[in-house]
This record gives structure tokens, C-alpha cells and sequence, in this order.
């Protein structure tokens, strides 16, 4: 069993920039990709970007490119999410995901992660 714990959010104005960490533990050998989902108030959880196991791919929703970047460590089992140019729009609670490919999902649904984190709150402030 894989666990997910999230640190890094808080309250930030538009334009600022904040960094997400998700810490793994467990079954961390595995060869996991991971990903960050996000929820507002009333909507839907919806996809953020994804990093496969070597970090040689990855996967963007149209509305961070450019400003988010996804990256991991793998030998401190950690993933990053860097947030630039922040909008209030971005105001979310963020969740970080692991799983291991073999559910037929594609890595922009939920559906196809195993493990979940127990989300920590963005507030972006104009």
C-alpha cells in the first residue's frame, strides 16, 4: 500500500507563484506514475497534469501549460507541482495520485490512479 501527503498550499495573490509536494510511503519501489488533480467549491474534480515513472512524459491540462510544471525524485519518492503566475481561477483544493498503468484508464481520468493524498488547499487572492 502506497500513502500520499501532501505540504505546500496556502493563500497566495494572483500572479504569485507556490510549490505543492507529495511525499510517498510504502510501496514506493514501484514504477508509478503520478499525477495532481483539483476540486473547487460546487465542480467537479478535474485533471492538472501527470509525470510518468522516469519523468520522460508528461501531461498538461490546456489551462496550466506554460505556467505549471510537474517534476519528481524519485529517490526521496517525492513529486512536485510548481505553480507560476497564479490566478484566482486556480483556487482549488489540489490531491496527488499514484498508479501503475494497469487499469486501461487514460492518465487524465481519475479513474486510472490507485492511491490518493488527502489534498491541501490553494487560495489565490486578487
Amino acid at each position: 500500500q502506497v500513502q500520499l501527503v501532501e505540504s505546500g498550499g496556502g493563500l497566495v495573490q494572483a500572479g504569485g507563484s507556490l510549490r505543492l509536494s507529495c511525499a510517498a510511503s510504502g510501496r514506493t519501489s514501484s514504477r508509478y506514475f503520478m499525477g495532481w488533480f483539483r476540486q473547487a467549491p460546487g465542480k467537479e474534480r478535474e485533471f492538472v497534469l501527470a509525470i510518468s515513472w522516469s519523468g520522460s512524459s508528461t501531461y498538461y491540462a490546456n489551462s496550466v501549460k506554460g505556467r505549471f510544471t510537474i517534476s519528481r525524485d524519485n529517490a526521496k519518492n517525492t513529486v512536485y507541482l510548481q505553480m507560476n503566475s497564479l490566478k484566482p481561477e486556480d483556487t482549488a483544493v489540489y490531491y496527488c495520485a499514484a498508479g501503475y498503468g494497469n487499469s486501461g484508464y487514460p492518465t487524465t481520468t481519475g479513474y486510472a490512479y490507485d492511491y490518493w493524498g488527502q489534498g491541501t488547499q490553494v487560495t489565490v487572492s486578487s
